[in-house]
Formats: C-alpha cells, structure tokens, sequence
C-alpha cells in the first residue's frame, strides 16, 4: 500500500533533509515534485492541488526555512497535512454498535469483496469486541453467494441466517431483524447484493432493505485498486443510500492508493477500515496517523506492537525476558523467536513497520533477504537433537554434517546459523542489562513502558531516532551493512 507514493516522497525529502538551509525556491521545486508524485499515486487532482497549496504555504514561511532542522520541519508539516486530509477535521469515530441489536449494512459493487469483508468485520467484532455477531446474506442473484457466507461464518464462529430458497432481499433482511431481536445478538451485518456497475435495480433494493432495517452503520465497501473510480462509487452510494463509512479492499496490492487519500477530501466520508488480504484476520481499522507514518517511511510502531500482542503470550514472554538477561538464548529460544517473525507477517513486514527501516527492508529483498531463509533456518534447528538445541556449544565437525544433511543443507548455512545465535546472546545480555529488554517486553504484551508519541514528537528528535536504529553502535552492529539488528544479518546468507 503505497508503496510508490513512499518511494517518490522519500526520495523529495531525503534531498531536503541532506541541503542545511533551505530557500523558498528549494521548497517550491520540492513541492511540485510531491504535486507529480501525488497525481502519478492516481490521488484526485483537485486534492493534489489542495494539498500542495496548503504545504507550500506552512513551510515557505520563516519559521522553518531559518530554523536550525528546516528539512525536518517540512517533513513534520507534509505529515500534519496527510493526516487532515486521509482523516478530515474531526477524529474518527468507533462504530455505532451501542444499542443491540444493531443492524450494520454492507453495500458496494459485485466484486468488491462485500461478502469477505462481511465476514472479516463480524470476526473482528466478535474477538476484539466480544459481540455476539449474526451475519445475513441477501445476494439472491450471485450462485452461492448465501452459501459463501454460511461456510465464512463457520469457520469464524459467527452464526449466520438460515438460508430460505425464494425468499427476497426484504425478506431475508425482516427476518435477519427479528432473528437477531429474539436470539439475543449484539449485532446483526445484512450482506447486500452488488451489480458490476451501479443501476436503478440495484439503488432500490437496497434502498429498500435500508428502511426496513434503519441500519446504525452503513458501510461502503469498494475496491482500492480501481483508483479514483473507488471515488466515484462512494459519492453516488453516498447520494442515493447515504454511507456512513467506507471499506477499502485490496490494500496490500500493488495499486497506487490514491483512492484513499482522495476519499476523505472528495466524498467526506471517513475510511474505517482496509482489507490487507484474503485471511480472516487481515482487516485493520484506518488510523490516518498510522498510514501518514508509512507513507513517509515513518514506520508503524504501533501495528507491530498490535501484532506482537496477538501472537505473544505474556507468561511465554515473561519467562523468555527472565531467560534473555541471564544471556541464555540457545537454539529453542532461536526456533522460538523464528517462528514469532514468521507469525507477524515474516521479516519484510516487521522491517516495514520500523521508523527508518522501509529502505533497507527493500535493500534486503534485493540482496535475497527473504523470509525463505527463516524457513530453512527452522528447518536445521530441527534437525537437532534436544540436547544439541539445548547446548549448541557440543556441535563438532561430525555433528554439523549430519545435522545439515538432515536438514538438506550445506554445513556453511549451519555455521552462520551458529554464528548468529551467539551473537544474539550477546545482544541480549547487553539489551537486559540496560534495561532496554524489559520496558521492550512491557510494551510488546501491553504492561506498560510506553511507545514513542509520533505525532507529537519533535521533527529533530525523530531523525536521531531513525538514525540510531540504522547505526546502534553496541547492539549487533551496523544496520546499514549488516542489515539487521543483534546478529539476525547471518540468518541471511547466500543461497
């Protein structure tokens, strides 16, 4: 997701950054480059236009381009305005789900991936929420539609309507609002029925199924890789049916994101959530300070925490902290740690989340840094014996051998593998003792320690702290080179 848009910025700001002062000719050339990369992103040229104006106006002014970090200033200004225009003037609002049963209307194109995103949004109610979901599918014209809905719901525990053959949509919505009354739901979703193209059929049977089911939330679903057509839709849905929010899909492709950013400005409905995939649980609520922080390769702390909390246990990682500042760290704890990577989305994505770390999550692709290379490290660690994996110090030339051939690999692989274990005991011995270990722990299974404030954080004190996690002398190395922290640069040897 806007992963273009990032590059171009990049590239504009890393030139401001690196000048010292800065002109008002150097702020302008700058932003007619941002004004490109913004249209080329497919974002709507009046946005673009607007948002351009609104920069060039806060950062030609003396205030940044006599202070001591202008670039700096210019990046916090570019990031103040992303964030105006991605959420509006006013704060995002939770979802009106407070007086049960309350209804909840899904609505958008065929195609737009209505139904799983249906059925993303009941899972996502049910575990984070604890609401008792009831799903409804009211798509008589696609084949098996109703049946798609039912087989999602089972494999989320989320109950859905008992399908009637011939009933029609009005039907099926009275029905689905008498169902959830007398069965105690919190919420029931209707999963409306879409056309390839926006028609009078369509508008009146979902205008219908609206005043039959005086829904508290009317959310939009709509493709993000259909660039400002996206645009469109909502405004007409919004005019004909009124919208209360919208739900981007297909996020995590290779689309340009404009709709997004246009969205907000042209239809003034907020995006309340983006698809980012086809699993169940990849469906994240839309923080227009989150995203404006990924556009400018700011990182997103925060979604890495949130992951860090869904895949850690708090006693688990309680024990493994107690055990990381005596410097124990052998080949279980390795494995364990491996596969904690793989459940937060593999090596790209957490590197993706890190403030300053998007560069060089690209540069580690590019040199064949891929989470392939994770596998094959769980691969060799289990083709240890237990007390191998518990004392790796034992592993002799006649050991590696058999342990690389169980694993299918060349003894080299298992050096390396060797090589930054105990460099990441290292690292976390020296991590404990300052106590850096701890508050990290705290913050990952949510017991406190705090995170940095981005929004608020001052731009001066933002690029020492992305130039210290490319350059934290004392922990592992240079980033920059080794490409990763404490030691993980040797889990990525040559193939």
């Amino acid at each position: 997701m806007f992963e273009n848009l990032s590059d171009r910025l990049g590239g504009v700001f890393d030139r401001l950054t690196k000048q010292g002062a800065l002109s008002e000719d150097d702020v302008t050339a700058a932003m007619r480059e941002v004004r490109v990369a913004l249209l080329e992103a497919d974002v709507s040229l009046p946005v673009a236009r607007g948002f351009v104006k609104s920069v060039t106006a806060k950062a030609t002014g003396s205030a940044v381009t006599k202070s001591v970090t202008p670039g700096q200033q210019v990046v916090k200004i570019v990031h103040d305005e992303l964030i105006k225009v991605l959420q509006g003037e006013d704060a995002p609002e939770a979802l009106r789900i407070d007086n049960p049963p309350a209804p909840i209307l899904m609505v958008g194109l065929q195609g737009s991936g209505k139904t799983t995103t249906t059925a993303k949004l009941a899972k996502r109610l049910k575990d984070r929420e604890k609401k008792r979901v009831l799903m409804a599918s009211l798509d008589t014209n696609r084949p098996a539609a109703m049946e798609q809905l039912a087989i999602l719901g089972q494999q989320i525990g989320v109950d859905t309507l008992p399908i009637v053959p011939g009933e029609s949509a009005v039907q099926i919505a009275k029905r689905a609002k008498q169902q959830a009354s007398l069965g105690g739901y919190d919420v029931y979703m209707l999963d409306t029925a879409g056309r390839l193209h926006i028609d009078q059929v369509l508008m009146d049977e979902v205008q219908a199924v609206r005043d039959i089911a005086t829904p508290r939330e009317t959310l939009l679903v709509v493709d993000g890789l259909t660039g400002q057509d996206a645009v469109n839709v909502a405004t007409e849905f919004d005019g004909k049916v009124g919208v209360s929010g919208v739900v981007l899909t297909r996020m995590d492709g290779d689309g340009r994101g404009g709709a997004a950013l246009s969205m907000r400005a042209v239809t003034g409905k907020p995006i309340r959530f983006v698809g980012l995939g086809e699993k169940m649980d990849a469906l994240e609520g839309f923080d227009a300070q989150r995203i404006a922080g990924r556009i400018l390769g700011m990182g997103d702390i925060v979604a890495l925490v949130e992951k860090a909390q869904e895949v850690l246990e708090v006693e688990q990682a309680e024990r493994m902290m107690k055990r990381f500042q005596k410097g124990l760290f052998n080949m279980n704890d390795l494995k364990g740690q491996l596969e904690q990577m793989q459940k937060m989305g593999g090596m790209q994505s957490i590197m993706g989340m890190m403030p300053g770390m998007q560069k060089m999550a690209k540069q580690a692709e590019a040199a064949g840094m891929d989470d392939g290379a994770i596998r094959r490290q769980i691969a060799l660690i289990n083709s240890m014996t237990k007390k191998e994996r518990a004392n790796p110090a034992i592993l002799q030339a006649s050991r590696k051998k058999r342990i690389a051939a169980g694993a299918g690999m060349e003894v080299q692989e298992l050096n390396r593998l060797l090589k930054m274990q105990k460099q990441m005991a290292d690292t976390m011995k020296k991590l404990g003792k300052g106590g850096m270990l701890k508050q990290a722990m705290r913050a990952m299974t949510g017991k406190g320690g705090g995170l940095p404030d981005m929004e608020n954080m001052d731009p001066t004190k933002m690029a020492e702290a992305t130039k210290m996690l490319q350059d934290p002398k004392g922990l592992g190395g240079d980033l920059s080179k080794a490409g990763l922290p404490g030691g993980l640069s040797g889990m990525f040897g040559k193939k």
